[in-house]
Formats: C-alpha cells, structure tokens, sequence
C-alpha cells in the first residue's frame, strides 16, 4: 500500500469511527501491542484473562524482556499458539529496541511515519 493510499486509509477510519474502542484490557500502547499479538488466532476474552495476570508482572519492553520467550509462556498458556506467540513477543521487543526510535506509536498519523508498517 503506498504512503498516500495508507494516509486515505487512516483518514477514513478517523472519520467513521472517531473514538475506537477495543475489547482487549491495556493501560498503555506498549500493553495494546503485545495484547494484539497475543490476540491472532484466539478470543479477545481469552487474551484479557492471560494479560490480566502477564501485565501486572511484566507490562514494558524490558519487564517482558526479562522474562524471556519461556518465562512469558507461563503467562499466556491459556491462549493458543502460546510458544509462537511467546517468541513473536520476545522477538518484537528485540526489533523495536534496535530500531531508531523503540517507542510505540499512538496515533495513526505516528505509525504510518514510524517504522511501523
């Protein structure tokens, strides 16, 4: 998709749906993101359950980076795919703190000019 078709995109969903709401549970982006990774292929209920307890222990890069692929499959058994998802979480931590700006991005507008494509 070319930057200017994303920017359409982007602007699109703005105005259709101007305050998104999510099912999943998360108090920043950083927990936002790993909710959604760990979301493909399961409920948005049986991930909540999982953060509920995963967050409280480990809710930034480097707490999750502690952990480990094997310690964060403890935490997330219940869901399925939970060793892939482990590593895919582990190995976006790694991604993103090498990159030139390891923040998440918040807005549309932020990810769209980040490396986040």
């Amino acid at each position: 998709m070319s930057p200017a078709n994303r920017e359409a995109f982007f602007r699109g969903l703005a105005r259709a749906i101007p305050e998104p709401k999510s099912e999943l549970e998360f108090s920043n982006p950083f927990e936002l993101l790993v909710a959604v990774v760990l979301s493909a292929q399961a409920t948005d209920r049986s991930v909540n359950l999982a953060t509920a307890r995963l967050f409280p222990v480990a809710n930034t890069p480097a707490g999750i980076a502690a952990l480990g692929a094997s310690g964060l499959e403890g935490y997330i058994r219940t869901i399925g795919l939970y060793r892939g998802k482990a590593k895919n979480v582990v190995a976006l931590l790694w991604t993103r703190t090498s990159s030139a700006s390891p923040t998440v991005p918040v807005s549309p507008r932020a990810r769209i000019r980040s490396r986040w494509r």
